[in-house]
């Protein structure tokens, strides 16, 4: 094993000699790819995500009768529940099975799912319905499954590619692709519509579901030939996971990744499904203008785009908790705004959608970019997996529950509480990443393997470590005495805490 030194500052480089070894240019060039295709894929999720945006106005449209408010949230709903799911189950098989067997399983899921929606149909309307509940929830898992998969998939391979950016690039194929998803869902919604019409409704929501087949489809055989990463070689644990211990070690950064995503997802999902909706109710005619209702929307869309990039440019440079915290601090301030002014702000459309598109780029700016990076960065790679499924759950049943309350909070509040709720939440998220999100700004994620691996031994686990089943010595190249001296010196650092 080379001469081992961590970088004692605060901000990781390519130069510094880190624990996970310098690859070669072959290698770094799998890296790469690995990066791109664990992330590509990503943008099916988010397209899948924001598809029923425009869809729930079409569909109310369309079966005014059958598509009741409880059925909008039913049908709606079915994909979080999915994803729950598919998180926690698809967290635990990548860290058990490999990231490749995963990814390639969540893949085929959203494509199997997506064909049955797009051929969706019953006896009755509400049959159909039913059969689109079921079919979205197959969707979901396979989305849902996703976030674990691909994005410490992802992480671990800039691990190896670029130390000091793996945070910057996390963000590029990871939160962007989802964010993109947005305006993509949208695009292509009007794309259709103009070319079905409106008389031909129901050939316009069966084409945008059947594209969001195609979209995984992409990169899947580069996705069957991703390689696995050195980390997860050297850090899996494959039987015998002590779970007690994982809760003991890691209780206080699974709080704030939990309670944060909840937070997050309780008001940027429902603010997504329904945005749309809301809009369409201050749009003139909207009943019969369903391209002004899209395109305000895609305006919408838009201006949450700016914020991934601003993140991405600021978690290296304050950190990524500082950063999530000037995010939630969005939800504050542009919540409060729109809330307490709604009756005023929603005559004026334009300026309705510029302050609604900030408060959700601000989402991106923080919680948005952040979760997913702290999820796979505050974790070591053994359990890794599991932690980022069950903190991503977490927060879809926050997105879950958030999408239940919206409509009655919206019948019997007032559309204005929806955003005065989100202005509470993002105070609620600003405490809670304070006192329990780690400070991270980019050390080698080996040295957490190596945090947990010591806290595990001294705890009385005498499991094996190492994806072929290697002990601790045979993984660290024998110098595992040597690497807790340096893990010692690396904690002095102000690099893991305040």
């Amino acid at each position: 094993m080379a001469d081992l030194q961590p970088k004692t500052g605060a901000e990781p480089d390519d130069e510094a000699i880190v624990l996970t070894p310098k690859p070669s240019k072959a290698q770094r060039i799998a890296s790469y790819l690995s990066i791109v295709c664990a992330g590509a894929a990503l943008i099916s999720d988010g397209y899948q995500n924001n598809l029923m945006t425009m869809t729930n106005v079409l569909f109310g449209i369309e079966y005014p009768t059958e598509y009741t408010s409880t059925m909008s949230t039913r049908v709606s709903n079915a994909l979080l529940v999915g994803e729950i799911v598919g998180q926690i189950v698809i967290g635990l098989t990548c860290d058990y099975l490999g990231r490749k067997t995963a990814i390639v399983t969540t893949t085929l899921l959203i494509v199997f799912g997506g064909i049955l929606a797009t051929a969706a149909h019953g006896v009755t309307i509400t049959g159909m319905f039913w059969m689109l509940v079921v079919c979205r929830g197959i969707v979901g898992f396979g989305t849902g499954g996703e976030y674990p998969a691909s994005s410490t998939s992802a992480s671990e391979a800039a691990n190896e590619a670029t130390l000091k950016q793996r945070g910057p690039i996390f963000i590029m194929v990871t939160n962007l692709p989802l964010s993109f998803g947005g305006p993509l869902a949208i695009c292509v919604f009007l794309i259709v519509l103009s070319a079905a019409g409106t008389n031909h409704l129901s050939t316009v929501w069966r084409v945008c579901f059947g594209i969001g087949c195609l979209l995984p489809l992409t990169v899947f055989y580069f996705r069957w030939k991703m390689a696995t990463s050195f980390l997860y070689q050297k850090g899996a644990i494959k039987k015998r996971v002590p779970y007690l211990l994982v809760a003991k070690f890691y209780w206080r950064s699974l709080i704030g990744t939990c309670g944060a995503w909840f937070l997050y997802d309780f008001v940027t999902f429902p603010n997504g499904v329904f945005s749309a909706t809301i809009i369409s109710s201050i749009v003139p005619d909207s009943s019969t203008n369903l391209k002004k209702t899209g395109e305000w929307q895609l305006l919408l869309g838009a201006i949450a785009l700016p914020g991934v990039f601003v993140g991405a440019l600021l978690c290296n440079k304050i950190g990524r908790r500082n950063t999530m915290m000037i995010g939630f601090s969005g939800y504050l301030i542009f919540g409060l705004i729109i809330g307490c002014s709604f009756d005023k702000i929603t005559k004026i459309i334009p300026l309705f959608v510029i302050f609604y598109g900030l408060m959700q780029s601000f989402g991106n700016l923080g919680p948005g970019n952040m979760l997913g990076l702290l999820s796979s960065e505050s974790y070591a790679t053994a359990v890794r997996g599991t932690c980022y499924g069950l903190s991503a759950a977490v927060g879809k049943a926050g997105a879950a529950i958030g999408t239940q309350c919206f409509k009655p909070i919206e019948n019997n509040l007032g559309k204005k509480w929806t955003f005065i709720i989100a202005a509470i939440c993002g105070v609620v998220g600003i405490a809670v990443t304070y006192f329990f999100v780690p400070h991270i700004t980019g050390e080698d994620l080996r040295f957490e393997d190596l945090r947990f691996e010591r806290f595990l031994r001294e705890n009385g686990w005498t499991g094996y470590i190492g994806d072929e089943g290697e002990s601790t010595e045979e993984v660290v190249g024998g110098t595992y005495e040597a690497d807790e001296k340096q893990i010692a010196a690396f904690e002095t650092t102000d690099s893991k805490s305040d």
